[in-house]
């Protein structure tokens, strides 16, 4: 398939390597050219604007850190909007707000253009390993035209529906959940610390019981080791998902008190120099709560 990659960040960079050696031919751009390096090795060829990478493709695949550089990207002079083709697919693979996912279904559809959101839920060794779960809506023919992207860069593939807005709900709802879970492992780790348990055996206890998900092993290990600079998702980043949670909240009329929660925890963090540290950071603030001693 003849595919625009655009944005190479971390876990954008281990997806297009993958759609390379899988035999798709990729045009990328990011704004910084160096992104693309190992990339062109692999044989992508790289684009000078968003323009240039959208010639003869198929599909343009966007993978952007927040809802600004989007939208900057799809509405700007020379951007998405008056580049693409008529009948040519944007699918947004990044994690973005309910409201710039409605407006931007809208805006394509003016222009005759396919949007899909097909989000990823998994850290950057996932992507780099075709072990992501990819959660697509949008027009049922264009969905299925994307499977064989999807099963490059997956391992599971869960359709939310034809409409964008789904597939968001669906992300944001989880990157709540994982929050959530990282806010009461460290809340629970504290206690026990405090009443003289070894954390390293009560995240047995965890892992080897009810909750034996990849969520308490990982995150509980991290937490034990505090091990913060194995960075999935930075604590900048958790933020701006917890901000996108409490905003899908407000607009469905949907309290979620939890997210305010972790929220202020990365704000605390992030207020101490910790931003760019995996948000399990949240965990470092809580034990300083209870006056524990932590690593600096």
């Amino acid at each position: 398939m003849k595919i625009a990659f655009l944005g190479l960040g971390r876990m954008g960079q281990g997806m297009a390597h993958l759609l390379i050696k899988a035999g798709h031919d990729l045009n990328v751009f990011d704004l910084y050219p160096e992104q693309a390096k190992s990339l062109i090795n692999a044989g992508a060829s790289l684009s000078e604007s968003v323009a240039d990478a959208v010639i003869g493709r198929e599909v343009v695949i966007t993978m952007l850190p927040s809802d600004g550089a989007l939208n900057s990207l799809v509405t700007s002079k020379s951007g998405l909007l008056e580049s693409m083709q008529e009948g040519m697919i944007h699918m947004v693979m990044g994690t973005h707000g309910i409201q710039v996912i409605r407006t931007l279904t809208l805006l394509h559809a003016d222009q005759n253009q396919i949007f899909i959101a097909a989000h990823v839920l998994g850290r950057p060794d996932l992507a780099a390993t075709g072990q992501l779960t990819i959660v697509p809506a949008g027009p049922s023919d264009s969905v299925s035209k994307m499977q064989p992207i999807f099963d490059v860069l997956g391992k599971q593939t869960f359709v939310a529906g034809t409409d964008p807005q789904s597939a968001s709900a669906v992300k944001i709802a989880n990157n709540f959940v994982l929050g959530c879970a990282i806010e009461v492992i460290g809340e629970a780790m504290s206690l026990v610390r405090k009443l003289g348990v070894d954390p390293a055996m009560f995240h047995k206890v965890l892992t080897d019981g009810l909750f034996g998900a990849p969520a308490y092993e990982v995150y509980g290990k991290m937490i034990v080791d505090e091990a913060y600079d194995s960075i999935g998702a930075t604590a900048i980043i958790g933020l701006k998902d917890m901000n996108l949670a409490l905003e899908a909240s407000e607009a469905a009329q949907a309290p979620l008190p939890s997210a305010s929660i972790f929220r202020d925890r990365l704000i605390g963090a992030i207020a101490r120099g910790e931003g760019g540290l995996d948000w399990a950071v949240a965990a470092k603030e809580q034990a300083r709560a209870s006056g524990i001693e932590v690593k600096d």
